[in-house]
C-alpha cells in the first residue's frame, strides 16, 4: 500500500487503528515501544516498509502508528494509566466490536475523529490562529509527515537547480566539486587530503583522495560532466578501469552528472576492482545531505511532551 504520491509502502495512519485495538484487546498493559512494535508485526509491514524513514529523522511506520494512537487516546478508546504506557478501554473494546475492520480511509478517519482535533490554537502572542484542522483534508496526514513532504518537495526543487548548474559549469569547476562532496563525506580524514589533478597528463582521472597521511591508499576519481541523456557506458569505465591500472590502483569512483547504462552498471559490478558509479541524481543528493553548494536557509523545532517531566 502506498501513500498519496505512490512512494511508500507504509499504510495510512487509518489503517492502524485497528492495529493498535486489536494488540491491545487481550486487556494488557503495554509501553509505547513495545506497542508499536507489536502494531508493526500485526500489520504484518514488509521489510522494505519497516525500513522506510522521514527526512525529519524516524520511521515512517512509526510516525503513521504514533499518530493512530494519538488520535485513540483522545477519542477514549484507549488510555495511558501510566506514564507512557496504553490499554484499551470499554469504550474501546465496544466501538472496536462494532467496527472490526477500523477505518480504512482519510474520510472515515476524519468523521471518527473529527470532534478530537483542535479547530484553533493561539500565537505566540496570543492571538487566533487558523490551524490545519481548518482547512479539508489537511489533518489527514500527521503534521511531521506534513513536515517531511515539504521538505522533500524543496530538496526536490534544489535536486533540479543543482544538477543543472553542474552541467552548465566549467569542467574545472566540476571537478573540483565532486573532489569536495567526496572529502565532506568524510574520506580524506580530517585533513582532508584530497584534490583535482585533471587537466593535460592526468593519467585519465580528474581527481585523488589520499586516505592515509602518506598516501598508501588512494581513491581515484573521474568526473564527466554529460547532459542529460548523454548516458556513460560500459567503453567508458573500462577505459576507466585501464586509467586505474595505470596507476597500480585497485578502487575509484565514477561521477557524472547524467546516468550510467545497465551495461555500464553489470560491467562495473563484475570485475575485481572496486568501482563506485554515482549518477546525477544521486550527486546531488549527496550534496544536499554533506551540506556542500547549499546551506541552510532556515530550521525548525517540533516538540512534544516531555514524559519524564511528569514522572
Amino acid at each position: 500500500m502506498t501513500d498519496d504520491n505512490g512512494a511508500s509502502e507504509v499504510p495510512i495512519w487509518p489503517h492502524f487503528v485497528r492495529h493498535v485495538l486489536a494488540v491491545l484487546s487481550d486487556g494488557s498493559t503495554l509501553p509505547r515501544r513495545d506497542l508499536v512494535d507489536q502494531v508493526i508485526d500485526h500489520a504484518a509491514l514488509s521489510d522494505s516498509a519497516r525500513a522506510e524513514t522521514l527526512n525529519t529523522g524516524g520511521y515512517r511506520s512509526e510516525q503513521r502508528i504514533s499518530w493512530a494512537i494519538s488520535n485513540l487516546l483522545k477519542a477514549t478508546l484507549i488510555e495511558r494509566p501510566v506514564r507512557a504506557s496504553y490499554r484499551i478501554t470499554e469504550a474501546g473494546r465496544a466501538w472496536f466490536a462494532d467496527h472490526p475492520d477500523g477505518v480504512i480511509d482519510y474520510a472515515t478517519a476524519r468523521s471518527t475523529f473529527h470532534e478530537y482535533w483542535p479547530t484553533g490554537t493561539r500565537t505566540a502572542h496570543g492571538e487566533s490562529a487558523t490551524t490545519p484542522v481548518e482547512s479539508e483534508g489537511s489533518t489527514d496526514v500527521d503534521p511531521v509527515e506534513q513536515i517531511s513532504s515539504g521538505i522533500d518537495r524543496i530538496e526536490a526543487a534544489v535536486s533540479d537547480d543543482l544538477l543543472q548548474r553542474l552541467r552548465d559549469s566549467h569542467p574545472t569547476f566540476f571537478e573540483d566539486a565532486v573532489v569536495k562532496v567526496l572529502l565532506a563525506m568524510g574520506y580524506g580524514g580530517a585533513e582532508q587530503r584530497g584534490k583535482r589533478v585533471g587537466g593535460s597528463g592526468d593519467g585519465g582521472v580528474d581527481g585523488v583522495i589520499d586516505q592515509d597521511a602518506l598516501g598508501l591508499e588512494r581513491i581515484y576519481v573521474q568526473a564527466k560532466r554529460y547532459a542529460e541523456g548523454n548516458t556513460v557506458g560500459r567503453e567508458t569505465i573500462q577505459a576507466f578501469i585501464g586509467a586505474l591500472h595505470g596507476f597500480g590502483a585497485n578502487r575509484g569512483v565514477f561521477i557524472t552528472t547524467s546516468s550510467f547504462t545497465q551495461h555500464a552498471r553489470d560491467y562495473a559490478g563484475s570485475i575485481p576492482t572496486r568501482i563506485v558509479l554515482i549518477d546525477g541524481e544521486r550527486l546531488v543528493g549527496l550534496m544536499i545531505k554533506y551540506r556542500v553548494g547549499v546551506q541552510v536557509k532556515q530550521t525548525y523545532d517540533v516538540v512534544e511532551v516531555d514524559e519524564d517531566f511528569f514522572e
